[in-house]
């Protein structure tokens, strides 16, 4: 009897008898269904806030910063930002004007409702343009601020997550009262943000330098020549990149600490599921020791043994992997959270599916090995004589 044949043999046997070794087998699906549903689950916090991050992003739009820079420590003096008006590519609106925002960011804090949790945020000094420049942005309630005045409009996250955000509420941002004068949503975004009057909250914090430059694009194909001005300008010390990438950039740091955590606790849980399945099989094991000395007696070999003893492991994980899977999308796809001050869904993808199930897979063959070695190297006297 050839390997392969001999293998398959012995895993039908295994397979079969696996009625009067379900508590063992129980512990295994146990263990990799939470090890899978938890990794899955965290790893879905990467995917939801990635999506969020992405989900207003325009293909038309391009964002200018100063060389070297990867956001808040962009400067861009008012020459630069001026500059930027004159170069191919950019469109124009309605008024004849090129659709350019000139930008200048602040952190500012808020108090979650109910809790009173202190979250720090964005408060974007902008351009009245950037209702020209964000169609999908719409007020819901009160109007957009006004040039000159100490006021902010801010998304409806804000106002459902932290408290004071409320139409009129007076905010205290740097000693000076700015007041709500509207509220807006802009696409299925969840974050919070406060906009108000680049000029005005530059004056308020003593700046004189804008952090970034958005413009609209006529077409996307228009980014090359815009790119290809910017560099051939040795007066301009900027860089331009796309907003899908520029976004990307600015959310690797979140999406690193996100995936740290989750890998973090998968391999937590996975050592211990892992564990458990390596003592299960090997009570298993111990259980068949006098069946598998008896195979061996009568011609089985030791390298068929081990194979059928990790496939059966393997085949024990895969259940705990789809369910695992499952139990993540029905509980957690879907759900909002908010960690660091960043609000998002919870994205359940067929591609965090497939990491969970080859996580479980991984764990089934480790978990395995030494029982499958264990039930190849028992001398075959030494099993016989067991009771």
């Amino acid at each position: 009897m050839n390997f392969l044949r001999q293998s398959a043999a012995l895993l039908r046997l295994n397979l079969g008898g696996l009625s009067v070794r379900a508590g063992s087998a129980l512990t295994i699906l146990i263990g990799v269904t939470c090890t899978v549903g938890v990794l899955v689950s965290m790893l879905a916090m990467g995917t939801g806030a990635h999506r969020q991050a992405l989900g207003y992003v325009r293909d038309d739009t391009a964002v200018i910063t100063s060389r070297g820079s990867n956001g808040l420590d962009s400067s861009i003096s008012r020459d630069e930002a001026t500059a930027v008006a004159d170069l191919p590519g950019i469109a124009s609106g309605s008024d004849g004007k090129p659709l350019i925002g000139h930008n200048a960011i602040v952190i500012i804090e808020g108090h979650r409702r109910g809790t009173g949790v202190r979250v720090f945020f964005p408060l974007i000094g902008t351009s009245p343009t950037v209702t020209a420049m964000r169609p999908d942005m719409h007020f819901t309630d009160g109007r957009m601020f006004q040039p000159g005045l100490h006021e902010l409009v801010v998304s409806n996250p804000c106002v459902r997550t932290f408290t004071g955000f409320e139409l009129g509420a007076r905010r205290a941002v740097r000693g000076i009262d700015w007041t709500v004068v509207g509220h807006y949503d802009q696409g299925e975004s969840m974050q919070c943000l406060a906009l108000a009057d680049a000029e005005t909250l530059m004056t308020a914090f003593g700046r004189n330098t804008f952090n970034e430059v958005v413009v609209r694009l006529k077409t996307p194909g228009d980014f090359d020549a815009l790119r290809a001005a910017l560099e051939a300008n040795p007066a301009l010390r900027l860089q331009v990149k796309r907003e899908r990438d520029a976004t990307e950039e600015r959310f690797k740091g979140l999406n690193g600490i996100l995936n740290f955590a989750a890998y973090f606790v998968g391999v937590i849980m996975a050592l211990g599921a892992t564990l458990g399945a390596v003592n299960s099989l090997y009570s298993i094991v111990d259980a068949r020791r006098r069946e598998l000395a008896t195979l061996r007696a009568i011609g089985f070999r030791g390298g068929a043994i081990i194979a059928a003893t990790l496939v059966e492991s393997v085949l024990l994980a895969l259940p705990g992997a789809l369910l695992g899977a499952a139990l993540a999308w029905v509980f957690f796809h879907g759900m909002a959270v908010s960690p660091f001050g960043f609000s998002f869904h919870l994205d359940v993808t067929p591609h965090l599916a497939e990491i969970g199930i080859a996580w479980a897979l991984v764990m089934g063959f480790i978990g395995g090995l030494l029982p499958a070695l264990r039930a190849a190297r028992v001398p075959v006297t030494t099993a016989l004589r067991a009771t």
